[in-house]
């Protein structure tokens, strides 16, 4: 009988500042070769398992443990960070919190130097790494120079040159553009398959993991686990919805239609989904029945890019190459496109932290490219990616009042604006927590709140749900929308596909520094040309529609939207 590499028996764990334990009574065992999928809202203590895991807890984070943890067939409470390293290798969420070598290559040997392994040994042992993630050409670049996916590869790289039986990624999609995050789900299982290694991965989005088999899905809830479950077995129950995880589109889709989703149709992914006639007679007949969508609303004209062009100083070629758009009052909009295609620094622009080459920005008429940044945030919200490079302030609801304070406005109305985002940003209770000890997701939250809070006409988010769970993220993009709905003009630079299609009607791709579509997201998620050159990922619906004989793929994609748009209403009534 095979022993388990990792095992917990009545564990729980109490962080030393808290008063209740974050972990409760944990039975689980991880075989080698495994990979798991530790999945469940924010809060439910996947993060914490995982650093159980790995050492940080109790070695690094000091509370009280109960019960009994084994990694490798040694209790954890008789090892070291640095001895458990060997065993398991860790992939952060952030990867630049990660780096300490000048160069990948530097990074890649980090802990091969610790260990004192020969020089010839050690190039040895970096190069076949860097060559099994594909970073062999970037070996001697700094890795701050890489992309987001390149990054991940060198972090990779810095785990299993060490030979490790355990690969731990927490969240490795990210901050990750779609194209990336499907190859980084790819390389995660040829790493696995290469090397024999067990892998286990921390991540909200389940259908995007699901692109490569995984044995078992860990469903975590309020400090527990509520379900160890084979994906198939999950998808086919009611975890997902009863403890607030988005489900795959095309499962949602299916169960709109009447479909019952079984293990016999092979649910885990659309590539294994296998559909009767009938089943796809009912997927049809759905289709056919829904109701039109609504036309894209019109208004009048807010923001007017033209012929902008941008370059850093420095670098070859332009950021930012005669990109001309306009967006109306009310709007809520997507701008999409690869890692380093310009998303980001066009948001820079519009806010006026860059200064543009070429071209002009107006905002209701009126020539803005003059004005000072402070000047632009009276009336142009802007949320950075990196919540770290936003925070100011250590108490979080006085970085939240920060802005409001600067314009002077009465405590008293500071005091119930600032509680209105807490409540609507899910921070109610951590009103007098330090900003430091908040998960990356909660000070994503933060900024977000920090911003909305001063009521700006146009908001410019950049990806405004990364690291959320799916409730959170309802509860946000639900009030988000509620904005949308009163007139504010909403623009959003996001890798996460769901979240265009359902909430942005219109969708900006960039690609390369130049602007190659302006469509509907239904469109855009439908056309494979465009989504290998924006590095974007087809939609599952698209899929769904070819299987069930439905030429109309955009419109049934829509009706999908319509759909999910109605259930929300109801949901809230």
């Amino acid at each position: 009988m095979r022993e388990p590499l990792v095992l917990f028996e009545n564990f729980g764990f109490k962080y030393r500042a808290q008063v209740e334990p974050t972990l409760y009574d944990i039975n689980l065992a991880i075989y080698p070769g495994e990979k798991i999928l530790i999945a469940g809202p924010s809060g439910s203590g996947k993060s914490t398992l995982a650093h159980c895991i790995n050492g940080l807890i109790p070695f690094n984070y000091p509370g009280a443990c109960t019960g009994k943890l084994t990694v490798n067939g040694t209790e954890t409470k008789d090892q070291s960070v640095f001895s458990l390293s060997h065993t398991v290798g860790t992939v952060l969420q952030d990867t630049d919190g990660q780096f300490v070598g000048l160069t990948a290559g530097e990074d890649i040997a980090f802990s091969l130097e610790n260990n004192c392994v020969s020089q010839k040994e050690m190039v040895t042992r970096v190069k076949r790494a860097a060559q099994l993630t594909g970073i062999g050409d970037a070996l001697d670049v700094s890795p701050f120079e890489l992309s987001g996916g390149q990054k991940q590869r060198v972090s990779m790289s810095g785990v299993i040159v060490d030979d490790v039986r355990v690969l731990l990624f927490d969240e490795p999609l990210a901050n990750l553009d779609p194209a990336t995050g499907k190859t980084a789900i790819a390389l995660i299982d040829r790493v696995m398959r290469e090397t024999e290694t067990t892998v286990i991965i921390i991540e909200h989005r389940l259908e995007d993991v699901l692109y490569r088999p995984v044995d078992r899905v860990i469903l975590m809830a309020e400090g527990r686990i509520v379900a160890d479950e084979s994906p198939g077995a999950l998808l086919c129950g009611d975890w997902l919805s009863r403890y607030g995880i988005r489900e795959p589109l095309y499962i949602t889709a299916l169960k709109y239609a009447g479909v019952p989703v079984s293990l016999d149709k092979k649910p885990e992914h659309m590539e294994t989904l296998a559909l009767a006639g009938n089943d796809k007679k009912a997927v049809a007949r759905w289709y056919e029945t829904e109701a039109q969508p609504h036309a894209l609303p019109t208004g009048t004209e807010l923001l007017r890019i033209r012929h902008l062009t941008f370059r850093y100083p420095g670098r070859k070629g332009n950021a930012l190459n005669n990109i001309n758009f306009s967006v109306s009052k009310g709007e809520m909009t997507a701008i999409v496109g690869t890692n380093g295609a310009g998303k980001s620094t066009l948001a820079k622009i519009i806010c006026g932290f860059e200064k543009p080459d070429g071209g002009s920005i107006s905002l209701g008429g009126a020539e803005i490219s003059g004005d000072s940044i402070p000047k632009r945030a009276e009336r142009i919200g802007y949320v950075m990616q990196n919540p770290n490079q936003m925070i100011c302030k250590p108490l979080i609801f006085d970085e939240i009042a920060l802005g409001l304070r600067n314009k002077k406005i009465p405590e008293a109305e500071i005091e119930a604006r600032v509680t209105e985002m807490l409540s609507v940003c899910g921070l109610k209770p951590f009103r007098d927590w330090p900003v430091s000890a908040l998960s990356y997701g909660q000070k994503k939250r933060v900024t977000i709140a920090s911003v909305l809070v001063m009521e700006p006409e146009m908001i410019i988010l950049d990806e405004p749900t990364a690291g959320q769970d799916f409730r959170h993220y309802t509860e946000f993009m639900a009030f988000l929308q509620s904005l949308n709905d009163r007139g504010v003009t909403v623009l959003m630079i996001t890798h996460d596909m769901h979240l265009m299609l359902e909430y942005a009607p219109r969708a900006i791709v960039l690609s390369g520094g130049e602007l190659i579509a302006d469509l509907s997201s239904a469109e855009l998620l439908c056309d494979r040309n465009l989504i290998e050159a924006a590095s974007l990922k087809e939609t599952s619906l698209f899929r769904l529609a070819e299987l069930c004989g439905i030429n109309d793929a955009i419109g049934f994609v829509n009706r999908f939207v319509e759909t999910e748009k109605q259930k929300r209403v109801e949901s809230n009534v």
